[in-house]
């Protein structure tokens, strides 16, 4: 295997007795640390004419790194011919416009059929490798039966760059979501520690102690009577059911949710035969990511796009609004 290139370095006096993976990471933003460190220990690193395989080695004044990085490798999953909707590309990164139903990586119970394999398959030769491997950066995931917009880095710099911009909360994600009853006030916040329950291990919960901090913003946009309300949910956190938790933690749980939803058959008989015949035909939770913003990884211009409710979405929301019409 012929090297792709190699990234050189000469340490400055102020560096000298640093870590050398955390030298180079800092001297090459687009490569992450954790590709350097294996590239290390892979025997692809040289210091002062020497193979260096410890990435906690510290660096001497004026010495010269070397670290050779081979090209990437054939993505391990294979990839599939699956239809996308592409709201957004460039060389850089890519915005998929997700179905409902489409699982985004692939799992033990989805060894196949995900949005990675339909992405390795469009795209495989564009991908300049994300961790040493021709795939693609998913920088948030969207859960199977939730659908709307997710950023996919295509090169290890912008899966860095996108990330970072996920972490200090400047990459915004707005989801649009149909709940149960009218949420009271009618814009807040709802913050609580999210972790696994501890009733059920496969569903997350809102936790008094343990799990990982998160805040979601909502503001109600629409309310149907007292049955149900359309919701705009904006996330500062991005935990495993984030919204379908928060929402159900304050007795608001989306719309078609099978595993937050609790017991509703009471308001669903309670509500006009076409609102029980829509919810009846809709099989997932009514939540949609609608917009995303970020700024491009390589031109820090800001790039903002919406999508629009898919049609059974948008289907279960005409039939909230004709049975209860705006005054």
């Amino acid at each position: 295997m012929t090297e792709r290139r190699a990234l050189d370095h000469i340490v400055a006096s102020d560096e000298a007795g640093e870590r050398i993976d955390r030298v180079l990471a800092r001297a090459h933003s687009e490569v992450s640390r954790a590709r350097i460190q294996s590239l290390i220990e892979g025997g692809r690193l040289i210091a002062g004419g020497v193979t260096i395989t410890d990435p906690n080695y510290r660096v001497k004044p004026a010495e010269r790194l070397t670290l050779r990085i081979p090209p990437p490798s054939p993505a391990r999953p294979e990839g599939e011919a699956i239809p996308l909707n592409i709201a957004y590309e460039d060389d850089q990164l890519l915005v998929v416009d997700k179905p409902a139903g489409l699982v985004v990586h692939p799992a033990a119970g989805n060894p196949k059929g995900t949005l990675v394999n339909a992405l390795i398959a469009h795209y495989g030769d564009s991908l300049s490798g994300i961790g040493g491997e021709r795939r693609p950066g998913i920088v948030h995931r969207l859960d199977k039966d939730t659908s709307g917009l997710m950023v996919v880095a295509k090169t290890d710099r912008a899966h860095i760059h996108l990330s970072n911009q996920l972490s200090a909360r400047t990459l915004s994600r707005e989801y649009a979501a149909l709940v149960w009853g009218v949420p009271a006030p009618l814009e807040g916040r709802i913050e609580g520690n999210i972790g696994r329950s501890r009733r059920n291990r496969k569903k997350m919960d809102v936790l008094q102690e343990g799990g990982k901090p998160a805040l979601t913003h909502y503001r109600v946009e629409r309310a149907f009577g007292q049955l149900a309300s359309l919701v705009t949910c904006r996330l500062a956190t991005g935990r495993t059911h984030q919204i379908r938790v928060h929402m159900a933690h304050i007795r608001h749980p989306v719309l078609g949710d099978p595993t937050y939803g609790g017991r509703h058959q009471n308001r669903t008989n309670a509500a006009p035969s076409e609102v029980q015949a829509a919810l009846a035909g809709f099989k997932r939770q009514a939540l949609h990511a609608r917009r995303l913003a970020f700024h491009h990884p390589a031109t820090n211009e800001m790039v903002e796009l919406e999508s629009p409710l898919p049609a059974d979405m948008a289907a279960l929301e005409n039939a909230l609004e004709e049975a209860f019409p705006a005054t």
